[in-house]
Protein backbone atom coordinates (compact mmCIF):
# COMPACT_ATOMS: atom_id res chain seq x y z
CA UNK A 1 0.00 0.00 0.00
CA UNK A 2 1.34 3.52 -0.67
CA UNK A 3 1.93 5.39 2.17
CA UNK A 4 -0.64 8.61 2.25
CA UNK A 5 -0.84 12.08 3.67
CA UNK A 6 -1.29 11.67 8.00
CA UNK A 7 -4.42 11.24 10.13
CA UNK A 8 -5.56 12.54 13.28
CA UNK A 9 -8.13 11.25 14.82
CA UNK A 10 -9.83 12.78 18.38
CA UNK A 11 -11.57 10.94 21.32
CA UNK A 12 -13.14 12.21 24.53
CA UNK A 13 -13.13 11.14 27.94
CA UNK A 14 -15.62 10.31 29.67
CA UNK A 15 -17.47 10.23 33.30
CA UNK A 16 -19.90 8.04 34.76
CA UNK A 17 -22.57 9.63 36.37
CA UNK A 18 -24.41 6.60 37.73
CA UNK A 19 -24.58 2.33 36.77
CA UNK A 20 -20.37 2.00 37.94
CA UNK A 21 -19.71 -1.76 38.70
CA UNK A 22 -23.32 -3.29 37.68
CA UNK A 23 -22.57 -2.40 34.53
CA UNK A 24 -19.72 -5.22 33.81
CA UNK A 25 -22.71 -7.56 33.83
CA UNK A 26 -24.23 -7.66 30.38
CA UNK A 27 -27.39 -5.44 29.57
CA UNK A 28 -26.99 -3.76 33.17
CA UNK A 29 -27.41 0.33 32.39
CA UNK A 30 -25.80 3.18 33.41
CA UNK A 31 -25.00 6.66 32.45
CA UNK A 32 -22.07 8.54 31.27
CA UNK A 33 -21.06 11.59 29.83
CA UNK A 34 -18.08 12.95 27.47
CA UNK A 35 -16.15 15.85 28.68
CA UNK A 36 -14.24 18.42 26.68
CA UNK A 37 -10.73 16.77 26.91
CA UNK A 38 -9.16 14.57 25.00
CA UNK A 39 -6.58 11.94 23.15
CA UNK A 40 -5.54 12.65 19.69
CA UNK A 41 -4.25 9.84 17.81
CA UNK A 42 -1.95 10.52 14.40
CA UNK A 43 -1.39 7.74 12.25
CA UNK A 44 1.58 8.20 9.36
CA UNK A 45 4.01 6.34 7.72
CA UNK A 46 7.06 5.28 9.45
CA UNK A 47 10.44 4.26 8.15
CA UNK A 48 12.18 2.48 10.58
CA UNK A 49 9.89 -0.57 12.08
CA UNK A 50 6.61 -2.00 11.45
CA UNK A 51 5.13 0.37 14.04
CA UNK A 52 6.11 3.05 16.00
CA UNK A 53 4.40 4.29 19.13
CA UNK A 54 4.75 7.75 20.58
CA UNK A 55 3.42 9.01 23.62
CA UNK A 56 4.05 11.24 26.35
CA UNK A 57 3.13 8.67 28.44
CA UNK A 58 5.88 6.11 27.46
CA UNK A 59 8.62 8.89 26.93
CA UNK A 60 10.82 6.25 25.02
CA UNK A 61 7.76 5.07 22.62
CA UNK A 62 8.22 1.47 21.23
CA UNK A 63 8.97 -0.45 18.19
CA UNK A 64 7.21 -2.95 17.27
CA UNK A 65 7.27 -5.83 14.19
CA UNK A 66 4.48 -7.59 12.80
CA UNK A 67 4.86 -11.11 13.35
CA UNK A 68 1.81 -14.09 12.89
CA UNK A 69 1.21 -13.86 16.18
CA UNK A 70 0.44 -9.84 16.50
CA UNK A 71 2.42 -7.65 17.36
CA UNK A 72 6.42 -7.86 18.80
CA UNK A 73 8.25 -5.37 20.61
CA UNK A 74 11.53 -4.23 20.40
CA UNK A 75 11.40 -3.79 23.92
CA UNK A 76 10.50 -5.90 26.74
CA UNK A 77 7.43 -4.84 28.74
CA UNK A 78 6.27 -2.02 25.92
CA UNK A 79 3.29 -4.20 24.82
CA UNK A 80 1.99 -4.57 28.53
CA UNK A 81 2.73 -0.26 29.18
CA UNK A 82 1.07 0.31 25.79
CA UNK A 83 -1.67 -2.74 25.86
CA UNK A 84 -4.80 -0.72 24.55
CA UNK A 85 -2.86 0.85 21.99
CA UNK A 86 -1.23 -2.35 20.50
CA UNK A 87 -5.05 -3.82 20.62
CA UNK A 88 -6.28 -1.37 18.82
CA UNK A 89 -3.39 -1.63 15.87
CA UNK A 90 -3.68 -5.56 15.98
CA UNK A 91 -7.71 -5.76 15.45
CA UNK A 92 -7.65 -3.13 12.40
CA UNK A 93 -4.50 -5.21 10.84
CA UNK A 94 -7.02 -8.17 11.56
CA UNK A 95 -9.43 -6.34 10.09
CA UNK A 96 -7.56 -5.07 7.14
CA UNK A 97 -6.63 -8.51 6.34
CA UNK A 98 -10.07 -9.71 5.79
CA UNK A 99 -10.85 -7.07 3.76
CA UNK A 100 -7.75 -8.29 1.33
CA UNK A 101 -6.27 -5.05 2.07
CA UNK A 102 -2.49 -4.75 3.52
CA UNK A 103 -0.83 -3.29 5.92
CA UNK A 104 2.03 -0.43 5.93
CA UNK A 105 4.52 0.80 8.39
CA UNK A 106 3.05 3.38 10.91
CA UNK A 107 4.01 5.87 12.88
CA UNK A 108 1.19 6.00 16.01
CA UNK A 109 2.12 9.28 17.71
CA UNK A 110 0.04 9.94 21.17
CA UNK A 111 -1.05 13.38 23.03
CA UNK A 112 -3.66 13.34 25.74
CA UNK A 113 -4.92 16.19 27.78
CA UNK A 114 -6.33 13.45 30.24
CA UNK A 115 -3.38 13.79 32.41
CA UNK A 116 -1.03 16.26 34.58
CA UNK A 117 3.01 15.67 34.60
CA UNK A 118 1.75 11.80 33.62
CA UNK A 119 -1.09 11.20 36.17
CA UNK A 120 -4.49 10.43 34.56
CA UNK A 121 -7.26 12.04 36.18
CA UNK A 122 -9.36 9.23 35.64
CA UNK A 123 -11.51 10.65 33.09
CA UNK A 124 -11.34 7.37 30.59
CA UNK A 125 -8.08 7.59 28.64
CA UNK A 126 -7.51 3.97 27.86
CA UNK A 127 -11.01 4.05 26.01
CA UNK A 128 -10.52 7.47 24.59
CA UNK A 129 -6.72 6.16 23.02
CA UNK A 130 -8.37 2.78 21.66
CA UNK A 131 -11.36 4.87 19.87
CA UNK A 132 -8.71 7.58 18.98
CA UNK A 133 -6.45 4.93 17.53
CA UNK A 134 -9.02 2.51 15.69
CA UNK A 135 -10.38 5.30 14.01
CA UNK A 136 -7.33 7.07 12.67
CA UNK A 137 -5.52 3.76 11.71
CA UNK A 138 -8.76 2.99 9.79
CA UNK A 139 -8.52 5.93 8.13
CA UNK A 140 -4.94 6.14 7.35
CA UNK A 141 -5.69 3.10 5.28
CA UNK A 142 -8.88 4.11 3.59
CA UNK A 143 -12.04 2.84 5.79
CA UNK A 144 -14.01 5.47 6.89
CA UNK A 145 -15.68 3.50 10.12
CA UNK A 146 -19.92 4.74 10.84
CA UNK A 147 -19.78 5.41 14.50
CA UNK A 148 -21.68 2.03 15.20
CA UNK A 149 -18.50 0.14 13.92
CA UNK A 150 -16.29 2.32 15.43
CA UNK A 151 -17.53 1.38 18.99
CA UNK A 152 -17.44 -2.13 17.81
CA UNK A 153 -13.84 -2.35 16.62
CA UNK A 154 -12.90 -0.60 19.94
CA UNK A 155 -14.72 -3.07 22.04
CA UNK A 156 -13.31 -6.02 20.61
CA UNK A 157 -10.02 -4.93 21.01
CA UNK A 158 -10.39 -3.16 24.26
CA UNK A 159 -12.15 -6.76 24.97
CA UNK A 160 -8.90 -8.51 24.19
CA UNK A 161 -6.59 -6.38 26.02
CA UNK A 162 -8.82 -6.34 29.12
CA UNK A 163 -12.13 -8.44 29.02
CA UNK A 164 -13.62 -7.27 32.40
CA UNK A 165 -13.88 -3.71 31.03
CA UNK A 166 -17.37 -2.67 30.08
CA UNK A 167 -16.74 -0.64 27.40
CA UNK A 168 -18.84 2.56 28.42
CA UNK A 169 -15.93 4.43 28.44
CA UNK A 170 -15.74 3.44 24.43
CA UNK A 171 -19.51 4.41 23.91
CA UNK A 172 -19.23 7.84 25.23
CA UNK A 173 -15.64 8.46 23.33
CA UNK A 174 -17.54 7.72 19.90
CA UNK A 175 -21.22 9.17 20.48
CA UNK A 176 -20.36 11.98 22.85
CA UNK A 177 -22.95 13.93 24.84
CA UNK A 178 -25.17 11.98 27.48
CA UNK A 179 -25.60 8.73 27.07
CA UNK A 180 -27.64 5.11 28.58
CA UNK A 181 -25.55 2.31 27.91
CA UNK A 182 -25.67 -1.55 28.76
CA UNK A 183 -22.42 -3.47 27.95
CA UNK A 184 -22.46 -6.48 25.52
CA UNK A 185 -21.94 -10.01 26.50
CA UNK A 186 -17.77 -9.45 26.05
CA UNK A 187 -16.94 -13.51 25.95
CA UNK A 188 -19.79 -13.66 23.24
CA UNK A 189 -18.42 -10.82 20.93
CA UNK A 190 -15.26 -12.18 21.30
CA UNK A 191 -15.81 -15.91 20.88
CA UNK A 192 -18.05 -14.76 17.30
CA UNK A 193 -14.73 -12.66 16.04
CA UNK A 194 -12.86 -15.79 16.52
CA UNK A 195 -14.99 -18.35 14.62
CA UNK A 196 -16.78 -16.11 12.44
CA UNK A 197 -14.32 -13.32 11.80
CA UNK A 198 -14.23 -9.90 12.65
CA UNK A 199 -16.52 -8.26 9.40
CA UNK A 200 -19.60 -10.75 10.34
CA UNK A 201 -19.10 -9.85 14.14
CA UNK A 202 -19.41 -6.21 13.51
CA UNK A 203 -23.01 -7.35 11.56
CA UNK A 204 -23.84 -9.48 14.38
CA UNK A 205 -26.63 -8.92 16.89
CA UNK A 206 -24.39 -8.33 20.15
CA UNK A 207 -26.01 -9.76 23.48
CA UNK A 208 -26.83 -7.36 26.08
CA UNK A 209 -25.85 -4.26 24.20
CA UNK A 210 -27.98 -1.03 24.52
CA UNK A 211 -27.17 2.73 24.00
CA UNK A 212 -29.36 5.76 23.38
CA UNK A 213 -28.89 9.44 23.82
CA UNK A 214 -30.12 11.24 27.01
CA UNK A 215 -30.71 15.02 27.24
CA UNK A 216 -28.89 16.84 29.85
CA UNK A 217 -30.40 18.28 32.90
CA UNK A 218 -32.49 21.42 32.69
CA UNK A 219 -31.32 23.64 35.70
CA UNK A 220 -28.00 21.26 37.13
CA UNK A 221 -24.57 22.02 36.55
CA UNK A 222 -22.30 19.10 36.52
CA UNK A 223 -19.09 19.69 38.53
CA UNK A 224 -16.08 17.43 38.51
CA UNK A 225 -13.15 17.06 41.41
CA UNK A 226 -10.22 15.13 41.12
CA UNK A 227 -8.64 14.06 44.46
CA UNK A 228 -5.28 13.62 42.74
CA UNK A 229 -4.98 10.10 43.40
CA UNK A 230 -4.97 8.01 40.45
CA UNK A 231 -6.70 4.80 40.60
CA UNK A 232 -7.16 1.35 39.00
CA UNK A 233 -10.46 0.55 37.46
CA UNK A 234 -8.81 -2.89 36.45
CA UNK A 235 -7.64 -3.83 39.84
CA UNK A 236 -10.41 -2.61 41.92
CA UNK A 237 -13.10 -4.51 39.20
CA UNK A 238 -11.13 -7.38 39.53
CA UNK A 239 -11.59 -7.90 43.31
CA UNK A 240 -15.00 -8.85 42.48
CA UNK A 241 -14.22 -11.50 40.46
CA UNK A 242 -14.79 -13.77 42.94
CA UNK A 243 -16.97 -17.44 42.89
CA UNK A 244 -18.32 -16.12 46.68
CA UNK A 245 -19.61 -12.25 45.24
CA UNK A 246 -20.85 -14.09 41.96
CA UNK A 247 -23.36 -16.48 43.59
CA UNK A 248 -23.89 -13.69 47.09
CA UNK A 249 -27.30 -12.49 47.84
CA UNK A 250 -25.42 -9.42 47.97
CA UNK A 251 -24.33 -8.76 44.81
CA UNK A 252 -28.29 -9.64 43.52
CA UNK A 253 -28.84 -7.22 45.62
CA UNK A 254 -26.71 -4.50 44.30
CA UNK A 255 -27.64 -5.15 40.90
CA UNK A 256 -31.39 -5.13 41.98
CA UNK A 257 -30.73 -1.66 43.23
CA UNK A 258 -28.50 -0.23 40.63
CA UNK A 259 -30.77 -1.05 37.86
CA UNK A 260 -33.41 0.31 39.21
CA UNK A 261 -31.61 3.53 40.26
CA UNK A 262 -30.30 3.68 36.57
CA UNK A 263 -33.47 3.39 35.23
CA UNK A 264 -35.16 6.10 37.73
CA UNK A 265 -32.59 8.49 36.76
CA UNK A 266 -32.96 8.15 32.74
CA UNK A 267 -36.57 8.65 33.29
CA UNK A 268 -35.58 11.63 35.19
CA UNK A 269 -33.22 13.13 32.54
CA UNK A 270 -36.11 12.31 29.76
CA UNK A 271 -38.65 13.96 32.09
CA UNK A 272 -36.53 17.35 32.96
CA UNK A 273 -37.01 16.39 36.65
CA UNK A 274 -33.42 17.67 38.37
CA UNK A 275 -34.66 16.86 42.17
CA UNK A 276 -35.88 13.42 41.46
CA UNK A 277 -32.38 13.12 39.00
CA UNK A 278 -30.90 14.72 42.81
CA UNK A 279 -32.29 12.12 44.51
CA UNK A 280 -30.99 9.57 42.36
CA UNK A 281 -27.53 10.59 42.67
CA UNK A 282 -27.27 10.70 46.12
CA UNK A 283 -29.15 6.66 45.73
CA UNK A 284 -26.30 6.05 43.89
CA UNK A 285 -23.41 7.44 46.15
CA UNK A 286 -25.20 5.59 48.55
CA UNK A 287 -25.12 2.11 47.07
CA UNK A 288 -21.83 2.23 45.91
CA UNK A 289 -20.91 2.90 49.75
CA UNK A 290 -22.73 -0.04 50.72
CA UNK A 291 -20.98 -1.80 47.97
CA UNK A 292 -17.93 -0.90 49.74
CA UNK A 293 -18.42 -2.14 53.17
CA UNK A 294 -19.50 -5.40 52.01
CA UNK A 295 -17.06 -6.39 49.56
CA UNK A 296 -14.34 -3.61 50.76
CA UNK A 297 -12.60 -2.55 47.29
CA UNK A 298 -12.11 1.12 48.80
CA UNK A 299 -14.17 2.98 46.31
CA UNK A 300 -14.71 5.61 48.60
CA UNK A 301 -11.22 7.32 49.96
CA UNK A 302 -10.92 10.28 52.79
CA UNK A 303 -10.74 12.58 49.63
CA UNK A 304 -13.89 11.30 47.55
CA UNK A 305 -15.81 11.25 50.57
CA UNK A 306 -14.88 14.90 51.22
CA UNK A 307 -15.60 15.87 47.62
CA UNK A 308 -19.67 14.34 48.28
CA UNK A 309 -19.38 15.81 51.85
CA UNK A 310 -18.75 19.35 50.35
CA UNK A 311 -21.39 19.27 47.43
CA UNK A 312 -23.65 18.24 49.70
CA UNK A 313 -22.99 21.17 51.94
CA UNK A 314 -24.24 23.63 49.05
CA UNK A 315 -27.10 21.54 48.46
CA UNK A 316 -25.82 19.72 45.55
CA UNK A 317 -25.41 15.47 44.86
CA UNK A 318 -22.68 13.94 44.89
CA UNK A 319 -20.66 10.78 43.98
CA UNK A 320 -17.56 9.03 43.06
CA UNK A 321 -17.42 8.91 39.29
CA UNK A 322 -16.12 5.46 37.64
CA UNK A 323 -14.59 2.65 40.15
CA UNK A 324 -13.12 5.15 42.69
CA UNK A 325 -10.30 4.27 44.93
CA UNK A 326 -9.30 8.36 43.85
CA UNK A 327 -9.42 9.96 40.80
CA UNK A 328 -12.55 11.98 39.92
CA UNK A 329 -15.87 12.44 41.88
CA UNK A 330 -18.69 14.60 40.60
CA UNK A 331 -21.28 16.75 41.56
CA UNK A 332 -24.44 18.50 40.55
CA UNK A 333 -25.99 21.45 41.66
CA UNK A 334 -28.17 24.44 40.75
CA UNK A 335 -26.64 26.24 37.49
CA UNK A 336 -28.17 29.65 38.34
CA UNK A 337 -26.42 29.44 42.18
CA UNK A 338 -23.27 30.91 41.08
CA UNK A 339 -22.25 31.81 45.02
CA UNK A 340 -22.93 28.21 45.22
CA UNK A 341 -20.34 26.36 43.04
CA UNK A 342 -17.95 29.22 44.53
CA UNK A 343 -18.60 28.03 48.00
CA UNK A 344 -17.97 24.62 46.45
CA UNK A 345 -14.81 25.03 44.71
CA UNK A 346 -13.85 26.80 48.02
CA UNK A 347 -14.34 23.58 49.67
CA UNK A 348 -12.94 21.54 47.66
CA UNK A 349 -9.93 23.32 47.48
CA UNK A 350 -9.81 23.25 51.48
CA UNK A 351 -9.96 19.38 51.16
CA UNK A 352 -7.12 18.88 48.61
CA UNK A 353 -9.86 18.47 45.92
CA UNK A 354 -8.65 19.78 42.16
CA UNK A 355 -11.90 21.50 40.50
CA UNK A 356 -11.42 20.27 36.60
CA UNK A 357 -12.61 23.03 34.42
CA UNK A 358 -14.31 20.39 32.29
CA UNK A 359 -17.68 20.61 29.89
CA UNK A 360 -19.97 18.33 28.10
CA UNK A 361 -18.70 17.29 25.02
CA UNK A 362 -21.88 17.48 22.59
CA UNK A 363 -22.89 14.83 21.04
CA UNK A 364 -20.87 13.33 17.55
CA UNK A 365 -23.18 10.72 16.07
CA UNK A 366 -26.65 9.41 16.52
CA UNK A 367 -26.87 6.82 18.70
CA UNK A 368 -28.33 2.73 18.18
Amino acid sequence: MTAGPAITRQAPGKLFIAGEYAVLEPGRPAILVAVDRHIGVTVSAADEADVVIETDLVPRGARLRRGDGGLVADEPGARDRLGPVVSAIELVDALLAERGRSTSPVRVSIASTLHRDGTKFGLGSSGAVTVATVDALAAYHGMELPADDLYRLALLATARHDPRSSGGDLAASVWGGWIAYQAPDRAAVLDMARCEGIEQTLRAPWPGFGLRRLPPPRGLALEVGWTGEPASTASLAGRLETPEWHGSAARRDFIARSDACVRAAIHALERGDDDELLHRIRGARSMLADLDDAVRLGIFTPGLTALCDAAESVGGAAKPSGAGGGDCGIALLDATAAPKVSRLHQRWAAAGVLPLPLHIQPTKASAA
